[in-house]
């Protein structure tokens, strides 16, 4: 069993940043694949990013591509999303994930096993 615990988020303007950090626990958390997505209201969970167990893969939404990075460290049991040039559309809950899962299959939110509480990201025009 493995619990997820989302940290990070908050309220910043257009064009901030903001870091959210995933903290896991459990022995086996360096043998999963990590993944973010968020969710607005009314609309189906969206895939943002997703890191292989050990880091050498990562793979991201178009929507994110090239200001999001996300980021783990097996030690701390821990996965980062660093965002930057926030934007408006970034507005969301903010989704930590995790599970065996088989890269093709990484944008499937269906295919994670393990699930955080969840953090509001606002980005404010």
């Amino acid at each position: 069993q493995v619990q997820l615990v989302e940290s990070g988020g908050g309220l910043v303007q257009a064009g901030g940043s903001l870091r959210l950090s995933c903290a896991a626990s459990g022995r086996t958390f360096s043998k999963y694949t990590m993944g973010w997505f968020r969710q607005t209201p009314g609309k189906e969970r969206e895939f943002v990013t997703a890191i292989s167990w050990s880091g050498g893969n990562t793979y991201y939404a178009d929507s994110v591509k090239g200001r999001f990075t996300i980021s783990r460290d097996n030690a701390k049991n821990t996965v980062y999303l660093q965002m930057n040039s926030l934007k408006p559309e970034d507005t969301a809950v903010y989704y930590c994930a995790g599970g065996a899962v088989l890269m093709p299959y990484y944008t499937r939110y269906s295919v994670y096993d393990y699930w955080g509480q969840g953090t509001q990201v606002t980005v404010s025009s």
